[in-house]
């Protein structure tokens, strides 16, 4: 038998990221789009409430409620640690899932291009990445194995840790057309790799590839009363997965001067001004490029 029998493709987890939602209607219509013949496809919207007033949350991010145990805290009690119980009982529980793999669509204010984004190493996860890469050669991959990140998505839901779908630059509440097919052109090489790893006629992709892991947030600086005096300086806005070298201009004053970066080693940038974190005032998140390596050919058994 097959190893994945139950795909689900989930949209509009941040409810103001409306390419997911969207798509999901879509498919609703034509479900022959996300069908194949050797798994079940299931489509979800996961956070219709904060979908519905066009936000990104009601009371806390959605995508950061699935560790086992805040899923099981009956004293997380906020709309989405609610939804969040209500999803691991669709897809779960959790211990034990019902779903094999989770695709979650998202979309980015940062000029992130496409971004597959994914927690794990296993073999099945690699090789969806490598071969969305293979097809979209322009996609980044953007690997995190911290258990933090890989406990919490709501793609940890799968009973493989599965696949985060990142697509921008667009502003929330708003639907781009390119945004929107790039988005669909990637699901269907998802699901086209999830039906040849289940028929065993997988091409080879076990090798190297280029990629980035997640090294930290930087947070813009603020006064005595947590208002900012900084800003991503201009020469580094809408240049993610670029280079950042140790004193080249990183931030700007509210006054106008260039703060240089102060790390002593070379980094990358993503979600440079992602308005999703503006709340934190998180400015930019920072990477180092890796070399994500397939030891072995995913095989379905």
């Amino acid at each position: 038998m097959p190893h994945i029998k139950q795909v689900a493709i989930t949209g509009g987890t941040h409810g103001n990221e409306l390419t997911g939602v969207h798509l999901l209607k879509y498919w609703r219509t034509d479900p022959a789009q996300v069908a194949r013949s050797s798994f079940t496809t299931e489509l979800h919207l996961t956070n219709p409430k904060a979908n519905g007033l066009n936000r990104r949350y009601i009371d806390q991010d959605l995508n950061r409620q699935f560790k086992l145990a805040d899923l099981n805290n009956s004293e997380l009690s906020g709309y989405e640690h609610n939804q969040a119980k209500v999803l691991n009982a669709l897809l779960g529980p959790k211990e034990d899932p019902r779903v094999d793999f989770v695709i979650d669509l998202h979309t980015t204010t940062a000029n992130m291009g496409t971004s597959l984004i994914f927690n794990s190493d296993d073999p099945l996860v690699l090789g969806m990445a490598f071969y969305v890469q293979q097809k979209l050669p322009h996609a980044q991959l953007f690997m995190d194995l911290s258990e933090r990140l890989s406990d919490s998505f709501l793609t940890s839901m799968g009973r493989y840790n599965g696949f985060l779908v990142e697509i921008g630059p667009v502003p929330q509440g708003l639907l781009r057309a390119d945004v929107y097919n790039e988005t669909q052109a990637v699901v269907m090489h998802c699901l086209d790799y999830l039906e040849a790893f289940n028929q065993g006629t997988l091409p080879s992709l076990s090798g190297r590839r280029e990629g980035f892991a997640f090294v930290e947030k930087v947070t813009l600086p603020e006064n005595k009363q947590g208002e900012l005096t900084a800003m991503v300086h201009p020469a580094l806005q809408d240049q993610d997965y670029q280079p950042i070298a140790p004193g080249d201009p990183f931030l700007m004053t509210l006054a106008g001067e260039t703060i240089g970066f102060a790390g002593s080693t070379t980094v990358y940038g993503a979600f440079i001004n992602e308005a999703a974190y503006y709340d934190a005032h998180v400015g930019l998140s920072l990477m180092e490029k890796i070399s994500i390596e397939l030891k072995s050919e995913p095989t379905a058994g």
